[in-house]
């Protein structure tokens, strides 16, 4: 007799995307930005950008680059969990990312697309 599985929790489904999320954000390279639809959109979920943020929230002192996470215009929504009002600016014009006159990253020239590919779940190998 086969075992019941668990069902998966709404806590446990919000912690694996916060995960997911703390990944793509590992890889944003330096010098480039990503944005919050980019990184929900990777992550499974396009319409989640704002839960991005949410997860984004926690991460002070974590070591994680947020500072590379915009919105989608280029503007640095995120700036007052930085503690500094300019302290997001700073890190990436310290990075060499360039900014418009209106304040936001040229996106064209600093954009960063993660990667959409999933890994493919391993298929278990019959024992022989």
């Amino acid at each position: 007799m086969k075992k019941p599985v668990p069902k998966t929790t709404k806590k446990r489904k919000q912690d694996d995307f916060f995960d997911r999320v703390y990944k793509v954000v590992a890889k944003i390279p330096y010098g480039k930005v990503t944005t919050f639809g980019d990184i929900a959109e990777v992550c499974g979920i396009r319409s989640a950008a704002r839960t991005v943020g949410w997860a984004l929230n926690g991460t002070k002192d974590s070591g994680l680059p947020c500072h590379r996470v915009v919105n989608r215009f280029g503007a640095l929504t995120g700036r007052h969990h930085f503690g500094d009002h300019n302290l997001m600016e700073d890190l990436l014009r310290s990075e060499g990312v360039e900014f418009d006159k209106d304040g936001c990253v040229i996106m064209d020239k600093y954009l960063w697309k993660p990667d959409k590919t999933r890994r493919k779940k391993a298929v278990p190998q019959k024992k022989k």
